[in-house]
């Protein structure tokens, strides 16, 4: 069985680690865990991870966040992977810095990326790793928040939620997305 496993950002060193990019290094983590590499390739980074009998294929998006729908559509029909079988990882700013949601569908709540994949795919019918990043800025200044590193003291969690974010697109592949939802939605990640 093939799965798609998309991460959500922007290219470029300004955007690397940022919050708005938390898709891209769940994914990357997801990538080295399983000692694969990425290449270059149509409108992705991209790699193949093999593991437990399941075929994984592994898409950051170069195409910026606002047209990652056009990256997602491409690699679902040149691998030939069916909608239910595509896992998005996206920032949430819905949800706070200690929570993580993964759902079999759902809105895209704003988002831009998930905009992009709505208007490309014509659904919104596919699930989605929801990794919270808290909402903890002034009026006005959302796109500077999504766009900021991680502050030091929120390092260690974000890296706790990195390893299960892994651990959960493992179990969505495994034993199916009822179970990988028991393991991360409603826990506290808080250190």
């Amino acid at each position: 069985m093939k799965f798609l496993i998309v991460g959500l950002g922007n290219v470029g060193d300004e955007y690397a680690h940022t919050r708005h990019n938390i898709g891209f290094d769940v994914v990357n983590a997801f990538v080295q865990k399983h000692e694969a590499s990425f290449r270059v390739d149509r409108l992705a980074y991209v790699a193949d991870v093999k593991w437990k009998g399941k075929n994984f294929v592994c898409i950051c998006p170069t195409t910026y966040m606002n047209l990652s729908g056009k990256a997602v559509k491409y690699w679902m029909d040149k691998e030939k992977i069916s909608i239910g079988n595509v896992l998005v990882i996206v920032d949430d700013l819905a949800l706070p810095l200690n929570k993580l949601r993964l759902r079999p569908s759902g809105s895209d709540a704003g988002h831009n990326g998930l905009k992009s994949l709505q208007e490309t795919l014509g659904t919104m019918e596919y699930p989605k790793l929801r990794f919270g990043i808290g909402n903890d800025y002034p009026k006005g200044h959302q796109a500077d928040f999504v766009l900021s590193k991680w502050k030091s003291t929120e390092e260690p969690m974000v890296k706790l939620k990195i390893d299960k974010s892994v651990e959960a697109i493992e179990t969505f592949a495994v034993q199916g997305i009822a179970t990988a939802m028991n393991q991360v939605n409603n826990q506290d990640f808080s250190l």
